[in-house]
């Protein structure tokens, strides 16, 4: 099975696209076949019994060109632009001659709208019947050169009509034909009347001929066109300022000597020298030298990484103020940057369910306008009406209906929403990912690496019988030949204190209990409960110390030998800071919160309070994942799967929508509908509000489209007239049909203005102190106990306004505040050192955190305990 991408020319509405889609579609071999009107692109999926030739062939048979895309996306938006610029040269023209035709046409209505005195010379030319031919001539001559101009619409339109798929182009092109076409009647009329002498004749058409109709329609036509393809190139900002992000040149250092070389040469394992004030050209390892590197191209974070040997540095990040040394791992396509706009292309031209309905309608709704065009016409003439009268019905009709609004009302809304999110560290890879994400209901997320920093600490030593030093260094030679993820945390603990690991011999990895080994004659055993029960050691005497450590969330280990327990070390992985605020905003949009971990049933409990999860599932295995996924969606939820990408394949790929988080460097893509580049839960957050966002942007589009053809076609074929004298000029048509399109485009653009959640929009200037590593005489302190109240603020205007209240909280005893502009909101915890102060009961509480927002300027409008 092949995929492969065409560029696709001569599509001007959906009409078009649905055509193409269609023919392709019906190819034998052809699996799956998807058109995208905004980005002139086709993706099909077809086996190996069709070459890009008989699918080039298939698309030219229904009137349009296709080809393999040639060169660099960058050359194809090149392309657009001098489109753009002959579309802006044909307008110019058009408004240049449609002025003075209009003049002549409406010369008599000017000078009663605007007091204006006709010149004598107008009116000798073009007032009254004997200068009639004048009149309508000047007219005629003065359209043609417009028509010429934008003779594409009817090339186009009449060759789609002439292949049975007639399009926008279609209706343009017979609507202003048929003007044409009446005017020229209209001038031999007048001619014939002027020669016969028969007045009557040359009155009743030297004021009907329509040659300004004409002109109006093309012109407007091509203004709304001009408009609309300005304003979708604003939707595809976000590629171009990637593409832009992306060196072109690399300084590599090979055989001792510096050269410069397209990005495009370096190899893995060349050593590429980045000078301060440059980009870095690939993904690579810092082998020397020490800077900070601006990574807000790649992560939306705006403060600089400290880099130094060892470090990672992703493509078109800026080195600031050192000279650094990296070692290329990915390069070419496989950078981090290039991965990203791979990404936003492939989901700007993918389609949402949701837009089947409108491919439906568009695929019978140009010869649909046209029968109806038809018959009104015909009704009113029947009716007693006019030719005149039934012609302009007609032709109002044929141009006022826009299958445009239609065929974009999708495509912009997911390329403007996938592009912001890539602005943000948010890569959504389709359209149909970006509309199941709106509608989960359930999220279920990993602990480790997830909701916690993955990075395990030792928090607690207590030792029996030997002392914390021997302890240690029993667990360090033990867990050295360990692969399990807590023993890096014990390894690092004996790093950091300066203890050394002895041989262990006999080493035995226990699955899912523990490990044993043979140190100084001895055998010695870590694990759990399990283990130690198996192995017939008692663990009665622990039993508090072991309760107590997994009650405040940590995990621990117990160390023993073939006869008694020799101590426990707890290793606790922290939250990462923005965890809880991450889950309660989930919570918020009324998303239920799953978190899946392998700890005890007791650990994950302390969780769950701590961080308020509604739900966890405990001692779950990493193959054991995709079942839970799959008992929730069995039970009739919407499940978005957030893990770390690397253990968590199988359930991202499960889930409706599998989002990899902390994935931007090793872009776990191939498994997950989605990539967050920063390691952060809130972007989680983030990207399944975007879905919102572009969801219901593409239903208010959707909405505009069908709600203007159904009052706009009625109007225009004279449904009203009886009843309210109702009733559109082909012109006034004309300009509606182009004002749809654009005011969909414009609509979509709004998502630009989509802010996501970030540190800069929750301030927490009072981080919590890591946990100290604490000793036996230090077992019985009393836990802290903390109050959490939610305070609305109003007056916050920008980040200013929200740093404010954020230093004017933090800066009270006891205080942590989490601010969030968006929300208006503070999270304020209180500890016990309010106690301290004297501010023990809530009345007075809430009245010291009142005045502190109120002396910052601000009104505090509630306040919930």
């Amino acid at each position: 099975m092949k995929d492969e991408k065409y560029i696709v020319t001569g599509m001007t509405c959906s009409a078009c696209s649905s055509r193409v889609e269609k023919t392709v579609n019906n190819l034998a071999g052809v699996q799956n076949a998807s058109v995208n009107l905004l980005t002139g692109t086709m993706k099909v999926a077809h086996d190996d019994s069709l070459t890009a030739e008989d699918i080039i062939a298939a698309v030219e048979k229904a009137g349009y060109g296709a080809s393999l895309p040639e060169g660099t996306v960058k050359k194809h938006h090149n392309s657009m632009q001098d489109e753009q610029r002959g579309m802006k040269k044909r307008l110019i023209l058009s408004i240049s001659l449609l002025i003075p035709m209009m003049y002549i046409s409406m010369h008599h209505m000017f000078a009663d709208w605007f007091g204006l005195p006709i010149p004598g010379w107008v009116s000798n030319l073009f007032d009254g019947h004997a200068n009639a031919i004048t009149f309508t001539l000047s007219q005629f001559l003065l359209l043609l050169p417009i028509l010429y101009a934008n003779r594409s619409y009817f090339i186009n339109g009449f060759r789609n009509l002439w292949h049975r798929s007639p399009n926008m182009d279609t209706l343009i092109a017979i609507g202003s034909a048929a003007s044409l076409i009446y005017g020229c009647f209209a001038i031999f009329r007048i001619g014939y009347g002027l020669g016969h002498g028969d007045m009557a004749l040359v009155e009743q058409y030297h004021m009907d001929v329509y040659f300004e109709s004409a002109g109006m329609i093309v012109t407007l036509i091509t203004l709304g066109k001009y408009m609309e393809s300005k304003s979708k190139g604003k939707t595809s900002e976000a590629i171009e300022r990637l593409m832009d992000l992306s060196p072109q040149t690399a300084v590599v250092e090979r055989d001792g000597a510096e050269q410069t070389i397209p990005v495009s040469d370096v190899r893995i394992g060349d050593t590429v020298l980045i000078r301060p004030g440059t980009a870095v050209p690939v993904d690579g390892n810092v082998i020397e030298g020490t800077s900070s590197v601006d990574e807000a191209a790649i992560t939306g974070e705006s403060i600089p990484i400290a880099k130094g040997p060892g470090s990672t540095v992703v493509s078109a990040s800026m080195n600031q103020n050192g000279f650094l040394k990296i070692r290329a791992e990915k390069v070419g396509e496989d950078t981090t940057i290039r991965q990203m706009i791979r990404l936003v292309e492939e989901a700007s031209s993918s389609k949402a369910p949701i837009a089947k309905l409108a491919d439906k309608v568009a695929g019978v709704f140009v010869p649909t306008v046209i029968a109806i065009a038809i018959v009104a016409a015909v009704i009113w003439l029947l009716c007693g009406a006019e030719f005149e009268f039934a012609l302009s019905i007609g032709i109002a009709v044929l141009v006022i209906s826009c299958p445009c609004a239609l065929g974009l009302a999708t495509p912009v809304a997911i390329m403007v929403g996938t592009g912001k999110g890539a602005e943000n560290g948010i890569l959504i890879k389709s359209g149909e990912a970006l509309e199941i994400a709106h509608k989960a209901d359930t999220v279920v997320m990993d602990k480790t690496g997830t909701i916690t920093e993955g990075k395990p600490q030792v928090t607690d030593i207590i030792p029996f019988d030997i002392s914390e030093k021997e302890l240690a260094k029993i667990a360090i030679s033990l867990e050295n030949g360990s692969e399990h993820p807590l023993a890096e945390s014990i390894l690092s603990y004996g790093r950091e204190h300066g203890y050394s690991a002895e041989k262990v011999t006999d080493f035995e990895a226990i699955q899912g209990k523990g490990i044993a080994g043979d140190m100084n004659g001895k055998r010695y055993y870590a694990g759990n409960t399990t283990l130690m029960e198996q192995l017939g050691i008692p663990v009665a005497d622990t039993v508090s110390d072991l309760e107590r450590l997994s009650d405040s969330g940590k995990t621990p280990l117990i160390f023993a030998t073939e006869k008694k327990v020799i101590g426990i070390i707890a290793v606790s992985d922290k939250e990462k800071p923005s965890s809880k605020q991450a889950i309660k905003l989930l919570r918020d949009m009324h998303i239920h919160v799953v978190m899946l971990t392998g700890d005890n049933e007791r650990v994950a409990k302390a969780i769950q309070k701590r961080l308020e999860i509604p739900e966890v599932i405990a001692g779950v295995l990493p193959q054991d994942k995709e079942s839970h996924i799959r008992k929730l969606q069995e039970e009739g939820h919407t499940v978005a799967m957030i893990g770390d990408g690397i253990n968590d394949a199988p359930a991202l790929a499960r889930a409706d929508v599998g989002i990899a988080i902390g994935a931007g460097t090793e872009v776990a893509i191939e498994s997950a509908d989605a990539v967050l580049i920063r390691n952060d839960l809130l972007d989680a957050v983030s990207a399944i509000r975007l879905s919102r966002a572009v969801i219901r942007n593409i239903k208010e589009n959707l909405f505009w489209a069908f709600f203007y053809n159904c009052i706009g076609i009625p109007l225009a074929a004279g449904v009203f007239y009886p009843a309210f004298g109702l009733k559109l000029s082909p012109m006034f048509g004309a300009a509606a049909m182009s004002l749809s399109s654009v005011c969909v485009v414009f609509n979509a653009l709004r998502l630009k203005f989509f802010k996501p959640y970030r540190n800069s929009q929750s301030i927490e200037l009072k981080n919590t102190p890591p946990e100290e590593t604490t000793s036996p005489e230090a077992d019985g302190r009393k836990e802290e106990t903390t109050m959490t109240i939610e305070m609305n603020i109003d007056g916050m205007m920008c980040e200013h306004c929200q740093k404010h209240v954020s230093d004017a909280l933090n800066s009270l005893d006891g205080v942590t505040a989490t601010v969030s502009l968006e929300d208006k909101k503070a999270i304020v915890t209180i500890d016990n050192a309010m106690g301290d102060n004297g501010a023990v009961n809530d009345t007075a509480l809430d009245d010291m955190l009142k005045k502190a927002v109120t002396d910052a300027g601000y009104t505090v409008t509630g306040l919930t305990h």
